[in-house]
């Protein structure tokens, strides 16, 4: 009887979800916890140590000479290193997203190493690289692991690739729905209860490792900025925060055309095979590091030094004695810059924070101009914040995690019209000037520079759906379908045809026409049937003489 049981076609189904949606989720957030956590700490650490070791160099100029022949023997060896790992090229986002979505493949344990040491070797050599990317990818790769070393499908290997890129992105922000809203908003770009519970489960036992293992080496384990202070906004401020949002959303548009630009550039690089162009990132990065520490790292030291705990007085290490505003352009013009050069050259180092340290720059250069004309200076951390997140949003085009991130980086929920007025202006900014989300076309550059799926064309299947399986009683839209695919046709059961939408429930017996780009049939066959079911092979028996 106990044998009939585990036999049965409920039960084993229901096994089935337990082990691909809660097991696995489990053990990907266990992992990408550890891993991101410890990488973490030494990028925290590696960011400490650079800017001492510039500190030390300042005081001996003798070394200077010396630092830049080091820099440009780093960027060397990094980008031979990038060149023989393809998936650790720039932040590593834009390759994990295409994995996420079926589009790239890669070995997960390569990738993650790879990308652990590579990127921590920017941050020690005094890149304004932040951690946050390389998370992300480190995280997917613990999720790949976890899919591949317990033999699961394509389709249960690309929900884990999902929800560990959302445990390490949560981990490394310590932004739990962050982290979750990602991989609906970026990875699949659409609402599915199956990766909002994988990942869901995934971030939630990632971000307890976290502050477990934080707690147990005496490390904070609270919000990541903490020097900002919110009160009530007026409509004037309002209207300030408005017009803050359009100027910055403004120049994100030009730093996303700007890092167009550098990549055609910088691919025409010749010198060394290519890798010679990583010599440019790396020796800029030193000649800014020697003017100011708010140039390296990834930006949490310069962002949380704007806050002004709502008094609007800045509380900025000046460079050389400069008035705050001098400081300010200075640390966004090389920020600006360095976002640019890095991610053109594709440099294995992440952009998320630095991306939002020049928005929170520019929201600051902005604060003092307002407060001379007569905005009360209590509202600078709002514009701050505000236009930190309106930047982000017009370049990323992720509005959700935008406004998620917010809230979760402060810690405070008064902000909340203010930045929702913000975002709403950086977003329809990008709309209006045609910006694609700048990892989406990353993700393109890189299929094409990788030539992957070259031989791929479209192909149209039908597969019919078999009970019990994932697809059957579930909607169109809550399906984990190939990247790029659309189910065109249905024909149910009772032989009635129609065209079907995102709410179309599918049932055991309806045949589904698939349309998708693929290498062959055969191929999109095989990873349907891990959605509608394989059906069972009928055998022939033999005639009687």
């Amino acid at each position: 009887m106990v044998k009939n049981f585990f036999k049965n076609k409920s039960v084993r189904a229901v096994g089935e979800v337990v082990l691909n949606t809660f097991i696995l989720s489990i053990l990907t957030g266990l992992f990408a916890g550890v891993v991101v956590t410890f990488y973490n700490i030494f990028a925290s650490f590696g960011e400490e140590y650079s800017a001492q070791l510039y500190t030390l160099i300042l005081q001996n100029p003798w070394s200077i000479p010396l630092l830049f022949i080091g820099l440009a023997a780093g960027a060397i060896v990094i980008g031979s290193f990038v060149k023989l790992v393809p998936m650790i090229r720039g932040s590593g986002i834009p390759q994990i997203e295409g994995a996420a979505r079926g589009v790239v493949k890669f070995r997960w344990y390569v990738t993650m190493c790879s990308m652990f040491a590579a990127s921590l070797a920017c941050i020690f050599m005094g890149l304004p690289a932040g951690a946050e990317g390389p998370s992300l990818e480190i995280g997917g790769s613990a999720g790949s692991a976890t899919a591949t070393l317990l033999r699961r499908n394509q389709m249960v290997k690309r929900l884990q690739i999902a929800a560990g890129a959302s445990s390490g992105l949560a981990v490394a922000f310590n932004a739990p729905v962050t982290g979750m809203i990602f991989a609906l908003e970026e990875a699949f770009h659409s609402f599915s209860a199956r990766v909002f519970v994988c990942s869901a489960i995934s971030v939630i036992v990632a971000i307890i490792t976290r502050n477990a293992l934080r707690d147990a080496l005496n490390l904070s384990v609270g919000f990541a900025f903490t020097s900002f202070s919110f009160t009530e906004m007026s409509i004037s401020g309002c209207v300030y925060a408005a017009i803050a949002a359009l100027v910055v959303s403004l120049a994100g548009v030009l730093l996303y055309h700007l890092v167009m630009l550098a990549k055609k550039l910088l691919k025409k690089v010749t010198f060394l095979k290519g890798t010679g162009k990583y010599i440019i990132p790396f020796v800029l990065a030193g000649a800014f590091g020697l003017i100011t520490a708010y140039a390296m790292g990834g930006g949490h030291s310069f962002i949380e030094a704007l806050g002004t705990n709502g008094t609007g007085e800045f509380n900025i290490e000046t460079i050389f004695g400069s008035p705050v505003v001098v400081t300010l352009i200075i640390v966004v013009v090389i920020r600006f810059i360095m976002v640019v050069i890095c991610m053109g050259c594709g440099v294995p180092c992440g952009v998320f924070i630095p991306m939002l340290a020049v928005g929170a720059g520019l929201g600051a250069i902005l604060s003092l101009a307002f407060t001379a004309i007569g905005m009360d200076p209590t509202y600078t951390d709002y514009l701050i914040i505000i236009c930190m997140a309106a930047f982000f949003t017009t370049i990323v085009r992720a509005p959700i995690t935008s406004i998620v991130m917010v809230f979760e980086l402060t810690g405070q929920f008064t902000n909340c019209l203010p930045v929702l007025i913000g975002v709403a202006i950086g977003y329809f900014v990008g709309e209006m000037f045609r910006i694609d989300p700048i990892y989406e076309k990353c993700l393109d550059m890189f299929v094409e520079e990788e030539k992957i799926n070259t031989s791929a064309k479209k192909q149209r299947v039908d597969v019919t759906v078999m009970p019990d399986s994932e697809a059957d009683g579930r909607m169109v839209r809550t399906l984990i379908w190939p990247a790029g695919g659309l189910v065109v046709e249905v024909v149910a059961a009772d032989g009635h045809r129609f065209v079907p939408d995102g709410k179309t429930k599918l049932n055991a017996g309806d045949t589904i026409t698939f349309e998708c780009v693929a290498a062959s049939a055969d191929d999109l066959k095989e990873y349907l049937y891990e959605v509608v079911g394989k059906p069972e092979k009928v055998e022939i028996m033999p005639k009687n003489k």
